[in-house]
């Protein structure tokens, strides 16, 4: 039984009703030139109150658990689910406002945004799923969605192109991930996430070659969302290809789904079954952030640096990741660094949307000037670049700092964590020759012409809120290190033994 007043029921209640309710006002509004206005408005309140209710839940529920260990039913309501909601929200608010600028001369708006809030939906529920079929439903009704946003310029060869390649790795992760699913079953005998884990443990020995196989199904079908290496082949074209306002759904929002069940199912796995293959956590990470950080270098194309940039960043979180059973704080600092990420880099993408709105840019050599021509803009990008490259006192320092730190905490108990941290230091300090590069074109190189152009007002407004949460969570970044802390058990290894 699901408790409809539970914070994903009510979350779900309220965002399914708008988007349902969206299409049916479209077929009756027969005026064309207020449409976009219209449900990019409804949208945004749908999201708002959805995320005032999360909010608020965490602070009034009475005796949430971090990260609920449960067989009652196929979600839980828990902070740890609240949490990765709070990002979804955000970044889906972010899409939304500034999709009224990016949408106003397109059609088919209704769809847009119902589409947007199908996704939203499924992003949530992912966080809350305790149950290997729930997690699939809630998967899809994440996944499905953004093929059609993907492929939402539907005239466009490249947005068309990039979205079937979008799909069909996206239809193969599916499977992957079922068949991983399938596969704990027939061990286990539930799909319950965590009586699953704790099944796994007794395994005859003789089985156990099946459940690291499980788990390696399921590094590679949430891989695909989460970007890691080799799974990220998909990523540049899609982000590249689609709406940028969609890029920064995917980017930001989307990923952040493959890290909440990644974080459910996969990492609370290897505990299970032997912490030493956490070292496989490590290896994709170091893979990832190098050939993310390589590739963005040779990009010309910002959608397609951002892309890598996203690549990359993917890597830093995967440490947190692969150091958790280690030390008390590794899978804090990730959180911490998934919130922050989420309002980064839809930042950076959104302000990419701005100029490709105002001036039709897609290349790097299109931004030289851009400070002048379009200086709120260029302000909050330049914030956002160096905010992912972890500069101080911006948030996306913290982030990295506590991430590292994590690490090399772990190195008294597995050897090669310090090394992930080198890693994280050596690539931090690489991103910064792409990063300073679109920041030079921007401000010290003198542009085609220098005239002012007219800033869309729903993405400055988006671009600034971004600017205060970069600045004042760099500043003051304990709030969100106790959301994050509040999210996750101290001692990952009670989860098995709490069962």
């Amino acid at each position: 039984m699901i408790d409809i007043f539970s914070t994903p029921a009510l979350v779900t209640i309220i965002l399914g009703s708008v988007a349902l309710l969206i299409p049916i006002l479209d077929a009756l509004n027969k005026e064309r030139g207020s449409k976009n206005k219209v449900y990019s408005a409804i949208a945004f309140g749908a999201l708002a109150l959805a995320l005032a209710v999360v909010i608020s839940r965490i602070f009034t529920g009475e005796n949430l658990p971090a990260l609920s260990l449960t067989n009652n039913g196929v979600i839980a309501d828990d902070i740890f689910g609240a949490f990765f909601s709070i990002a979804f929200l955000i970044v889906s608010i972010m899409v939304t406002v500034s999709s009224w600028s990016y949408m106003k001369k397109k059609s088919n708006h209704a769809a847009y945004y119902s589409l947007i809030l199908l996704s939203s939906i499924g992003m949530i529920l992912i966080g809350y799923s305790t149950d290997f079929v729930m997690l699939l439903v809630a998967w899809e009704l994440m996944s499905i969605p953004t093929y059609a946003l993907a492929a939402f310029s539907k005239r466009d060869p490249v947005s068309n192109e990039a979205a079937i390649k979008y799909f069909l790795f996206g239809a193969l992760s599916s499977a992957i991930i079922i068949l991983g699913m399938g596969i704990v079953y027939g061990l286990t005998g539930t799909t319950n996430i965590y009586d699953s884990v704790v099944g796994m443990t007794t395994l005859n020995p003789d089985l156990m070659p099946f459940a690291l196989l499980a788990v390696a199904l399921f590094i590679a079908g949430f891989g695909f969302k989460m970007g890691l290496v080799p799974f990220h082949m998909w990523l540049p074209d899609t982000y590249s290809g689609a709406p940028t306002t969609i890029a920064t759904l995917l980017a930001a929002g989307t990923k952040k789904a493959g890290f909440a069940a990644a974080i459910r199912v996969i990492v609370i796995g290897l505990i299970a079954l032997n912490v030493h293959w956490t070292i496989t956590l490590a290896i994709i990470a170091i893979f990832t952030m190098t050939l993310g950080n390589l590739g963005a270098l040779t990009q010309k194309s910002i959608p397609r640096i951002l892309a890598y940039s996203s690549i990359a960043q993917a890597g830093y979180i995967l440490i947190g990741l692969a150091v958790a059973p280690y030390t008390n704080y590794g899978l804090d600092a990730s959180l911490l660094q998934i919130l922050n990420h989420a309002v980064m880099k839809s930042a950076a993408f959104v302000a990419a949307a701005a100029v490709i709105i105002t001036i039709g840019a897609y290349t790097i050599e299109k931004y030289r000037g851009l400070g002048y021509r379009m200086p709120i803009t260029a302000l909050v990008l330049a914030v956002a670049l160096l905010s992912l490259a972890g500069v101080p006192p911006l948030n996306g320092f913290w982030g990295k700092y506590l991430i590292f730190g994590s690490a090399i905490d772990a190195g008294d108990q597995a050897w090669w964590a310090p090394y992930l941290a080198i890693a994280g230091v050596l690539n931090s300090a690489l991103s910064l020759g792409y990063y300073i590069w679109i920041i030079r074109k921007m401000y010290m190189e003198e542009g085609e012409n220098r005239i002012r152009q007219k800033e869309p007002r729903p993405i400055v407004a988006v671009l600034l809120f971004a600017l205060g949460f970069m600045v004042l969570f760099g500043i003051w970044y304990g709030p969100l290190l106790d959301l994050a802390s509040m999210a996750v058990p101290n001692d990952l290894t009670h989860l098995i033994a709490a069962r």
